[in-house]
């Protein structure tokens, strides 16, 4: 299976009336945060041996958390199920300071594998707490992110999930009130609630940077470009992936024929190929690229050609590993020397 690289637009030739193509989004999958998690698991089961207790998913993958489960992570909701002392990785998505103060009075030892994208939105609810703002948090309500971007400053903030909830919200002192997001939204989507909340309120304080986070927007303008011309786009992504749920809505108002979310090949309906020549292909940012992979080849079973990558941007981010875990295993290291 090969790929050749289109560069960026104009993606495909339509007047090639009857050939059958296959684009593949690039960037798509893997993210910093992502890379920096899934590591940090697969180290500190190196370093510390099996088992390796993990609060949440440590991303929201099926497959990812399958693997590191053979590998003898154990994964739990909550931190009453960990043995008392034993060694937790904190997800990806962070937790609050209340999981924090639960975790020392039970003698854990924590591994906080929070993306340093929403370290900086925990920060942003702090200093407008401290401020004494009121917070509107855009988000998903259950969503870890959120909750634990809340619990940074409960009493402060308010969650708004679309801009119908903006008639609902109550503050204190209109010139006093601040918005965040949860960072694996749809910027279009986000966007339309901070309209309508600047609309009610305008003196509203925007974050100061951008909450969604680079590798949501990278993945969003690149299923964009593979998805105007489509006749069906496919986005590998477990269903509890709020960046991989958000691709789908996205290429379907870019204006995909149609769109699916699939967890892996074996999900592909073939029905959803009949009449189809133009297939575009994805994958949220907790996806790893052998799943992508798998899609390519249940099309090219199917008759379909070579997938051709469309380039919309380039990714090197890279983030440090969690610093509990790069001392342990600089430790490691002088022991053995």
């Amino acid at each position: 299976m090969t790929t050749s690289d289109l560069g960026m637009p104009p993606v495909l030739d339509r007047d090639a009336a009857d050939e059958r193509a296959v684009l593949l989004a690039a960037p798509r999958g893997y993210c910093a945060g992502v890379d920096r998690a899934v590591i940090t698991v697969e180290k500190a089961l190196d370093l510390y041996g099996a088992p390796v207790y993990v609060r949440k998913q440590i991303v929201h993958n099926k497959h990812v958390v399958a693997t590191l489960e053979a590998r003898g992570a154990v994964f739990v909701e909550e931190l009453d199920e960990v043995p008392a002392g034993a060694t937790v990785v904190f997800s990806a998505h962070g937790v609050s300071p209340a999981v924090h103060a639960q975790a020392a009075e039970r003698g854990l030892k924590t591994i906080d594998a929070t993306c340093p994208l929403v370290t900086k939105v925990h920060h942003e609810a702090k200093r407008f707490a401290k401020e004494d703002y009121d917070i509107l948090l855009i988000g998903h309500a259950g969503h870890e992110e959120v909750e634990g971007t809340a619990g940074e400053a409960p009493e402060h903030v308010q969650l708004v999930e679309t801009p119908a909830d903006v008639a609902r919200v109550e503050v204190r002192d209109p010139s006093k009130v601040a918005w965040l997001s949860q960072t694996t939204l749809s910027v279009d989507e986000t966007m339309a609630v901070v309209d309508a909340l600047r609309a009610r309120f305008p003196a509203l304080i925007d974050p100061p940077s951008d909450d969604i986070c680079y590798a949501t927007q990278n993945r969003q303008l690149a299923v964009k470009e593979i998805a105007r011309d489509a006749d069906l786009v496919i986005v590998v992504g477990s269903g509890n992936s709020s960046n991989s749920v958000r691709l789908v809505e996205v290429a379907l108002e870019a204006g995909a024929r149609s769109a699916y979310r699939v967890d892996d090949a074996s999900e592909i309906d073939e029905t959803w190929l009949e009449g189809v020549r133009t297939v575009s292909v994805t994958s949220g940012a907790s996806v790893p690229e052998e799943l992508v992979d798998g899609v390519l080849s249940f099309l090219a079973e199917r008759g379909y050609p070579d997938a051709k990558a469309v380039r919309t941007a380039e990714e090197s981010l890279i983030f440090a590993l969690p610093k509990e875990l790069r001392r342990d295993l600089r430790a490691a290291e002088q022991s053995k020397g």
